[in-house]
């Protein structure tokens, strides 16, 4: 049966295709017969109790040269006929928590939106993973400045990052006696106002930061470790990191399942698991990527995946 299929996303004038995830489940949507509509930019709402959007059709094609056509724009009423991919890169500001509290009324009156708004709300994406203790590195968080500075003294190499950074922004690495150590503490906790969080530092970063892709609680066989280049200790793919996909260790896979049956029963489709060296360090949900880069790699289709489970639940709704 086609589906409605919402999308909020960021610009989708400004996304590189060849990287972009959604992209990628779009095409797929698209594929199967689906109906695509695209949500203009600020365009979720409320009218009378009832969560609204602004919407244009959308159609996509893979071709670089002009990837997407949009239609005239309405205004629908989002309910049991749509299903929402709420796709929005973070920051996880009050903006963004305002749209997952529309998408929420949407929900309620029996939209299927992916992932569930509750769970973006509640899973800040580094603190999610310290709900599985068993699978982290030794980690603080704290606004203390005083206690991080014993952590690094503790354990002589440590990772120091904001809670809601992404693509590597406003990471650092501190040893004990970095005479910066100060004033990295004073940029991240603001004089003691933000929380911060300190890990040991796991050497075999070298080898790739590691990104396990979780499709309805259900591991992909490949991860794409992206391996941190020249001077440059971070592996973000947006800090210059390069991707190298490779099948699943057995410890990866005891991580997924450690984390899935969890992120399947919160409405979490669609997942992502940083590990470094057999550590997990972040459970990802809000706009997860890297179904391109393995695609290409190993001749999968991630986004047929999803949507087979899109499918199965809306077909169950």
């Amino acid at each position: 049966m086609p589906l409605n299929i919402v999308v909020v996303m960021d610009p989708i004038g400004s996304i590189r295709i060849a990287k972009d995830s959604t992209f990628a489940m779009l095409l797929e949507a698209q594929r199967r017969g689906h109906a695509l509509w695209y949500v203009l930019p600020g365009g979720l709402g409320v009218r009378d109790g009832r969560a609204t959007a602004s919407v244009a059709p959308l159609k996509v094609a893979d071709d670089p040269r002009g990837w997407f056509e949009l239609g005239d724009a309405s205004q629908v009423e989002l309910d049991g006929r749509h299903v929402v991919l709420m796709r929005k890169d973070p920051p996880v500001d009050e903006q963004y928590v305002h749209d997952t509290q529309i998408l929420g009324i949407a929900q309620r009156a029996g939209a299927l939106v992916v992932n569930d708004p509750q769970g973006l709300r509640d899973y800040n994406e580094k603190l999610a993973a310290l709900e599985f203790p068993q699978c982290c590195p030794p980690t603080l968080v704290t606004r203390d400045a005083a206690a991080i500075k014993a952590f690094v003294a503790e354990h002589g190499d440590a990772v120091l990052k904001t809670l809601d950074g992404m693509g590597g922004r406003s990471i650092f690495r501190a040893r004990v006696g970095d005479p910066n150590l100060n004033v990295i503490l004073e940029t991240l906790t603001d004089g003691g106002r933000h929380l911060a969080m300190a890990q040991r530092y796991i050497p075999e970063i070298v080898e790739g930061d590691k990104r396990i892709l979780l499709v309805d609680g259900v591991p992909v066989d490949y991860c794409l470790a992206r391996i941190p280049q020249g001077d440059e200790f971070r592996g973000n793919l947006a800090a210059g990191g390069r991707g190298e996909g490779r099948p699943l260790t057995e410890r990866d896979r005891r991580i997924a399942a450690e984390v899935g049956p969890d992120m399947k029963a919160r409405g979490m489709l669609f997942v992502g698991l940083d590990v470094i060296g057999g550590w997990l360090t972040e459970v990802n949900v809000t706009s997860p990527t890297c179904i391109r880069e393995l695609d290409a790699q190993f001749g999968l289709n991630i986004a047929g995946l999803l949507f087979d489970a899109i499918e199965a639940r809306a077909g169950s709704r």
